[in-house]
């Protein structure tokens, strides 16, 4: 059992603290060194991990079966001190989702590359285990990209459309974010409640995340 949700836990969480540290990295080349110096920009997890969202909760998620999910701290921005604050905003926001876009079809490749190495013969135990890692990676990086890019302040996707958005109405678009969390509530619990057809998860997120899952995998089989 472990094993199993190892498998799980452990691209999520590297999933999501690269996904925070793109931020980072992009704020900084564009001018906003606040992340750098906050030491936000390194690849040692115990900076990135939030107890409850990096830790407990995907956990408890994998060990009941449902759907994982999770999140790292923020990585700190000032969006005042970049260059162009309005067009590169939009790029640092994007760079997360970015991010986890170009992980999914490295670790695809990687993915094919493995087959290759293994065929025709079974893998060993080792290589299988670090195959399920790296299909999971693939699962999991498409899930938190299209995720974070639904229009919905305070996820990415709604940064982005308030960088898009004429200034006036970008900042009233963008203080929706400060009821983040009931509106996610809302948006991606009561609706489906209401009535399932109103899923953003099912007929939003899920349909491309399927469609490219299927993409990469036959990507890395034809590598293989």
């Amino acid at each position: 059992m472990l094993l199993s949700l190892s498998t799980w836990i452990v691209p999520l969480v590297a999933a999501i603290i690269l996904h925070e540290i793109s931020h980072g990295w992009v704020a900084n080349a564009f001018g906003d060194p606040t992340a750098r110096r906050a030491g936000r920009l390194s690849l040692n997890p115990i900076r990135h991990a939030d107890p409850v969202g990096t830790l407990i909760l995907p956990t408890v998620l994998a060990m009941s079966g449902a759907p994982i999910f999770g999140w790292a701290k923020p990585v700190p921005v000032n969006m005042s001190r970049l260059r162009n604050p309005r067009w590169h905003g939009i790029l640092v926001t994007a760079a997360g989702p970015g991010m986890n876009l170009l992980l999914a079809l490295l670790t695809a490749i990687a993915y094919g590359v493995l087959l290759a190495a293994t065929a025709p013969g079974p893998m060993s135990w080792g290589l299988s285990f670090l195959a399920a890692n790296l299909v999971n990676f693939i699962l999991i990086n498409l899930f938190l990209a299209m995720f974070n890019l639904l229009p919905i302040p305070p996820l990415d996707g709604g940064h982005i459309v308030a960088g898009l958005l004429p200034p006036r109405q970008g900042e009233k678009f963008e203080r929706l974010g400060r009821f983040g969390l009931p509106v996610l509530l809302g948006v991606l619990v009561v609706l489906p409640l209401v009535n399932p057809a109103w899923s953003v998860m099912q007929y939003v997120v899920v349909p491309p995340v399927r469609a490219m899952m299927e993409a990469l995998l036959d990507l890395a089989r034809f590598i293989g």
